[in-house]
């Protein structure tokens, strides 16, 4: 039985894991510093925690459930604990890109990271409907990039992410340089900021006078059928007043040269503020 050592067991994300991994085909040891994580694993999962120390030792595989500002710290401060041929697995790819995972070519790196539940599902059961993030009732798909280690390792990391992020749809292996372009780049720089925009055009329409829900009733419908027909979920095609629009609403919204912020030195930069 593969043996793991998840480290951050009780956090934000570790937490997710741990109920995961329970009852899995994996044998688990849960580490975590915080008192209030220990004591929620305690009480919600019946699960009690181990040190490190005993932990990392004997694992095959030692999970990074850490803020991405930690990552590099706590691979360094494990790393002599880990025998040769331990697969390392980290939940985003901002660490292992900027080079902050130590420098051992007998270790395995795997870095996988959630695509969440998408807009458009097939969901029926309320909470899966509910569940926005995944790793619950709701099935998402996932990327995984083997970064360093012998090829037929990927089976197993590829194992492992289906089981911490279950339910899982369809996997995409990708390389870490690409998982950077997904995430700062797509996700975070260019989707989380116009959403975040067109939270604030919501909030200008509503200061102008139109009532919240109406304005947010407005928003959210047309967000839906607009991306249905963007993304192709659905044939369709704009109305030429709409596409119009579209056509000068672009250039007073977004500079000519947006698209900057996939190059190599740009997602560099906004890795090298993440972490």
């Amino acid at each position: 039985m593969t043996r793991i050592a998840l480290i951050g067991a009780g956090g934000k994300m570790g937490f997710r894991l741990s109920r995961n991994l329970k009852g899995s085909e994996f044998s688990v040891d849960h580490v975590e510093v915080s008192e209030a994580g220990r004591s929620r694993l305690a009480q919600e999962l019946s699960i009690e925690c181990t040190d490190a120390e005993r932990a990392v030792p004997d694992a095959d595989v030692v999970i990074l459930a850490v803020p991405d500002t930690l990552v590099g710290k706590i691979s360094h401060q494990l790393s002599p604990m880990m025998k040769s041929g331990t697969m390392v697995i980290t939940l985003d790819a901002a660490a292992p890109f900027a080079g902050h995972l130590p420098a051992r070519d007998d270790l395995t790196y795997f870095v996988t990271h959630p695509c969440h539940p998408p807009i458009f599902n097939d969901e029926t059961d309320l909470e899966a409907k509910k569940d926005y993030f995944g790793g619950l009732k709701a099935t998402q798909h996932i990327v995984s990039a083997l970064m360093q280690g012998p090829e037929d390792s990927f089976e197993l990391g590829e194992r492992i992410a289906r089981t911490i992020y279950a339910p899982v749809g369809r996997s995409h292996r990708v390389s870490v340089e690409q998982m950077a372009l997904l995430e700062p780049g797509l996700s975070e720089t260019v989707c989380a900021t116009l959403l975040a925009v067109m939270r604030e055009a919501m909030d200008e329409v509503v200061a102008r006078g139109v009532s919240q829900q109406c304005a947010r009733d407005f928003l959210l419908g047309h967000m839906n059928i607009l991306s249905a027909v963007i993304f192709d979920e659905q044939p369709g095609a704009f109305s030429d007043a709409c596409n119009k629009a579209i056509e000068n609403g672009k250039p007073m919204l977004m500079r000519d040269d947006w698209k900057k912020v996939f190059e190599p030195e740009e997602i560099a930069e906004s890795i090298r503020r993440i972490t």
